[in-house]
């Protein structure tokens, strides 16, 4: 293969366009896994939230009733459910063009068809995994619905989103890391352990954070079940979308130079 073959860059448009394929349909078997999992765990914990603010006003039940029960108009259930799927689908989206923005940066002088799609679309894929799902929510695991005073909504979200940089940022530098001293010559067990302490680092970076500030009132089980599904739709999503990428990649014909 030429050398100019070798360093031409991967097209990003033709990449966009099956990033934000793949990322719908990962959102969409994401929110299918939630809807069929996850929200049964979601109602018994709004049930529980419920009762807890219930039981937190019974000096003015009544005043506190009529309120509850007109939030339970205003969205039921179902819509609840197609909201999600809406919002799962419209998040995979995104990610799918973050996905192929990312894909292209790190693969922009690998060969197209030299047959390694799936490894570098699944890589990337478990790249993303970690930085904006895994090592997040070790910091910061997901909580039911209901839970968290209003008056921290605006803390919470800013100890996320700093949480997702610092993610982001941790896994260019593994990638930096392994990248240079392989230039350098440094053999495959160096490279590996070197953007495994990078990661490491990262992690130790996310603890540096402020703690949650609200408490989580929520039987131990339920929470625990209800984190490890949460976990479980983010792996669904990730490995969904590194799957459908890389299924249209072109392979290199047998007997190609």
């Amino acid at each position: 293969m030429s050398v100019s073959a070798q360093t031409t860059p991967y097209p990003l448009l033709p990449l966009l366009g099956r990033g934000l394929a793949a990322g719908g349909l990962a959102g969409l078997a994401s929110g299918l896994f939630s809807l069929v999992l996850a929200e049964p765990l979601m109602d018994r914990a709004i049930r529980l939230e419920e009762q807890r603010s219930a039981t937190e006003a019974a000096g003015h039940a009544g005043h506190a009733h009529s309120h509850a029960g007109e939030a339970e108009e205003l969205f039921s259930r179902g819509t609840q459910h197609l909201g999600l799927l809406v919002t799962a689908v419209v998040a995979g989206l995104a990610i799918g063009v973050f996905f192929t923005v990312a894909y292209a940066l790190v693969h922009r002088a690998a060969p197209p068809g030299d047959g390694r799609g799936w490894q570098r679309s699944m890589g990337v894929a478990g790249a993303g995994l970690l930085a904006l799902s895994l090592l997040p929510a070790l910091r910061y695991p997901a909580n039911p619905p209901g839970v968290g005073d209003g008056g921290t909504v605006t803390e919470r979200q800013a100890l996320w989103l700093a949480a997702l940089v610092i993610g982001v940022l941790g896994m260019v530098l593994a990638h930096q890391v392994h990248l240079r001293l392989g230039r350098s010559g440094r053999g495959l067990p160096v490279r590996q352990s070197a953007a495994a302490a990078a990661v490491v680092a990262t992690l130790a970076a996310l603890f540096l954070l402020p703690d949650n500030p609200d408490a989580v009132p929520v039987p131990a089980t339920l929470l625990w079940d209800f984190r490890v599904l949460s976990l479980g739709a983010h792996l669904v999503l990730w490995g969904v979308l590194g799957a459908l990428f890389a299924a249209p990649l072109p392979r290199r014909r047998p007997g190609s130079v």
